[in-house]
């Protein structure tokens, strides 16, 4: 096997380094197996390992390669590898990856040792960390902040790793989303989202219940629905035939006053600019979803159609209720429509009707849940807004349009 080294280098950062460096190297013809550079805050760091030809003066290259550390001030570690360690390198990297992203306020060191201490307990190593979130003022507190982190390895059972991810993330009160790496994270091109409670920072049945009176019996019924507790179709039936009467009219009123959850206003239109696809698949109603079709742009709305008869709700939908199993029906008929396979497909929901259209997305994703939907979810978001989704694709700030 030919000689194989690692060059380690680290100081401040000057536009021509690299430059530099990679002369050095190409006068003695090095195959270059592996490299990375960062430049961050002035410094630099460069790790590369080189293969030598036979005929390469491996000790003139690395007299060549102090000098030029000597030159720009650089600090120069050479470190050569056995062929049983070069063997374990390719080992490894043959690995699954996972990216692991935390998201926070503001990100401590604790958050993570929490993180490192977990990739450890499961056999996995941290390969690169990298902020996603605007760069921090000191004298300005960040509101968001995000640490994108990959991580190689085998862990015994991915479900484990997930719980345990789930578990760090309560007892940080933060949130950790972990995926495996795979061609299609940055090429999923439809993202379905529930409405209510999602889209919106209310229950629109709950806000029509009001306007009928009945406010406090529906909104204890629709309570038990997200929570789980209850039979989706059994629950809406109850909660309708509560709104028997009410005048057509108010839907315009209970429209006007629905205010968008913090960061929706943002990301949809983003997803727009980034070539993605947009729905609404809602247990919710049709007049409301199309309102925010024209509010923000939607491509797709699917939702329960009220019966209207003289001017008044008849506490009946038309046609069949939208309920867990038919949102996740219609998001795989929606993906086919688009030629799309599910791994490329985004779903985002809160409640317990949300997870079965959650569970058929390659990526889906639990907005701020209840604790059964999120633990039954495989990513979730409860700390940031709806906005924080593209940290989750793996977008940095400075890269969004």
């Amino acid at each position: 096997m030919a000689d194989i080294v690692v060059l380690n280098l680290q100081g401040k950062y000057q536009p021509t380094i690299a430059d530099h460096f990679f002369q050095v190297l190409a006068g003695h013809q090095a195959q270059i197996l592996d490299i990375e550079q960062s430049a961050s805050h002035e410094h630099f760091s460069c790790a590369a390992l080189l293969s030598l030809a036979d005929n390469t003066d491996a000790a003139l290259l690395f007299k060549d390669v102090v000098y030029f550390g000597h030159r720009f001030g650089i600090n120069v570690h050479i470190e050569p590898i056995s062929e049983d360690d070069y063997q374990r390198w390719l080992i490894d990297k043959q690995h699954p990856r996972y990216i692991v992203t935390l998201l926070a306020k503001q990100v401590t060191a604790h958050y993570l040792m929490s993180i490192s201490r977990l990739a450890l307990e499961h056999g996995l190593t941290i390969e690169r960390m990298e902020r996603l979130s605007a760069p921090v003022d000191v004298n300005t507190p960040p509101a968001v902040s995000c640490i994108e982190l990959m991580l190689r390895g085998l862990p015994e059972s991915l479900p484990q790793l997930r719980n345990h991810c789930l578990q760090v993330a309560q007892e940080l009160d933060v949130d950790l989303a972990i995926q495996k790496d795979s061609v299609y994270r940055r090429s999923r091109r439809l993202v379905a989202f529930d409405m209510d409670s999602t889209l919106i920072q209310a229950e629109v049945i709950d806000e029509l219940a009001k306007e009928a009176g009945v406010g406090g019996k529906v909104a204890a019924i629709t309570e038990q629905a997200m929570r789980g507790e209850l039979d989706f179709k059994a629950s809406f039936a109850k909660r309708m035939k509560l709104l028997k009467g009410l005048d057509e009219s108010v839907l315009a009123k209970v429209a006007k006053r629905l205010q968008l959850t913090e960061g929706t206003a943002k990301l949809i239109p983003t997803l727009h600019k980034l070539g993605y696809k947009t729905a609404i698949i809602s247990g919710g109603f049709t007049y409301f979803a199309r309102y925010l079709q024209q509010k923000l742009g939607i491509d797709y709305v699917f939702a329960n159609e009220l019966e209207i008869v003289d001017g008044k709700l008849t506490g009946d939908v038309i046609g069949e209720v939208i309920d867990g199993q038919r949102k996740a029906a219609l998001l795989q008929s929606l993906a086919s429509q688009e030629h799309l396979v599910m791994d490329q497909v985004i779903a985002v929901g809160d409640g317990a009707n949300d997870l079965p259209m959650l569970g058929v997305a390659g990526l889906g994703v639990a907005f701020r849940a209840k604790p059964m939907v999120k633990t039954a979810a495989k990513q979730s978001i409860s700390t940031l807004g709806l906005d924080a989704l593209l940290y989750l694709l793996g977008y940095r700030d400075q890269d969004l349009p």
